[in-house]
């Protein structure tokens, strides 16, 4: 746990200089030169900064290089606090429109569309395959083909690394916002190499430039990047949960509590129906790596038991190279199933796990590690095809971008 605060912390000293330049930055120092004379949509929240603290929102409506017509909001809003779906609004201080993609829409429509020349996604992702962000991406790749609009990504760094990929496939026919197409659970690609895949896999067909990242590297956490961490959404409030997601996440829309509604959400897990002792007890049996499990009781005041006190574990990482988030989550819901076959709603798992063979198997009593093993073909055959798109390597390479 010492290395992973100590990680987060350098990044943080290092904040003024970062190792790592985002696409922003990339494309400010080239002085916009790729969006010239065009009129541009902004599909971007507050992540959506340069190194020194600006927005690209208000970086591209200073330019006197493009000009900015119009504003996107993925899930969680402009401002990335909210919890719940919204509507379209007026940006306050350049009064431009902000059109919604979490509400009674989740794509643009040709009227958002209209008098745009290109559409630029500027959002910081998790490296999950459930986090929304992603989707959103794709359906305005999807719509931007349709209207013959060229569509931009300013690359930002996988924060959970990009070499491990983990978990089991989407199944094709379980796509949904929350799964764009098949994917493992743990992805380990960038927005702009997963936008690159998309665009080939999913046939979209959209006119694509991604504006590359200078120094980055594949084997790089967000704590190697010297980069400003700043919530992606109200419920990723530090890297410690942003890596436990991934797998913790599988167990959203079961009758088991995250953790959302405390100071610690996806670092607690827990249920009124939980023996804490036991839980605990039995987890530390299965060592399962790079993490170690405290027995707790809470009580969430938003979500999932609200004001109901709830027994659990305390989720604690001990070796930030040796955790594996999916297989820890798949051992939470194995332990779950053991221990409290009654209690337990497992069947809920699939809406994030959408592998049906995988999702049996679990409810038969596999093992993880069997789980994952029987669903290695696919994952290999996913490789395969992923290794086309990517853009990075294993070492950083300072580059002035493409576009």
């Amino acid at each position: 746990m010492l290395l992973l605060l100590f990680g987060i912390a350098s990044s943080a000293t290092a904040a003024s200089s970062p190792r790592v330049l985002n696409g922003i930055d990339v494309l400010r120092a080239s002085r916009f030169r790729v969006l010239s004379g065009k009129r541009v949509g902004l599909i971007t929240n507050h992540t959506g900064r340069a190194a020194d603290g600006k927005t690209t929102i208000e970086l591209l409506f200073r330019s006197d290089v493009c000009e900015l017509v119009a504003l996107f909001s993925p899930e969680h809003g402009i401002t990335g606090t909210m919890d719940e779906e919204f509507g379209s609004s007026t940006d306050h201080t350049t009064s431009l429109p902000v059109y919604s993609l979490y509400g009674a829409a989740k794509r643009p429509t040709p009227a958002m569309l209209k008098n745009i020349d290109a559409l630029v996604f500027d959002i910081q992702d998790v490296g999950a395959r459930f986090y929304t962000y992603i989707t959103t991406m794709a359906y305005c790749m999807e719509e931007a083909s349709k209207a013959r609009i060229p569509f931009y990504v300013l690359d930002r760094p996988n924060p959970i690394g990009g070499n491990r990929v983990q978990g089991p496939m989407l199944d094709p026919d379980k796509t949904s916002f929350v799964g764009y197409m098949p994917l493992p659970v743990r992805h380990g690609m960038t927005v702009g190499e997963l936008a690159r895949y998309f665009n080939i896999a999913n046939r979209i067909g959209v006119e694509l430039h991604v504006i590359e990242m200078e120094g980055w590297a594949r084997s790089y956490y967000f704590w190697d990047t010297g980069q400003v961490f700043r919530n992606p959404s109200p419920n990723l409030r530090n890297m410690v949960e942003v890596l436990l997601y991934p797998g913790v996440c599988l167990l959203e829309f079961t009758n088991v509590s995250v953790g959302r509604g405390t100071d610690r959400p996806f670092e607690v897990v827990g249920a009124p129906w939980i023996d804490p002792y036991r839980l605990a007890t039995e987890l530390e049996t299965r060592r399962i790596p790079g993490v170690k499990f405290v027995p707790m009781f809470f009580t969430p005041d938003a979500g999932r038991h609200k004001g109901t006190d709830c027994g659990g574990v305390n989720l604690l990482i001990s070796n930030t190279e040796e955790l594996d988030p999916v297989f820890l989550g798949l051992s939470l819901i194995s332990t779950l199933r053991k221990l409290y076959p009654d209690a337990f709603e497992i069947a809920r798992v699939m809406d994030l796990l959408g592998n049906a063979k995988a999702m049996k198997e679990l409810e038969q009593g596999k093992t993880p590690s069997e789980v994952l093993r029987n669903g290695r073909d696919r994952l290999r055959d996913f490789m395969e095809e992923r290794e086309k798109v990517l853009i990075y390597g294993e070492s950083p390479r300072s580059k002035k971008g493409r576009d």
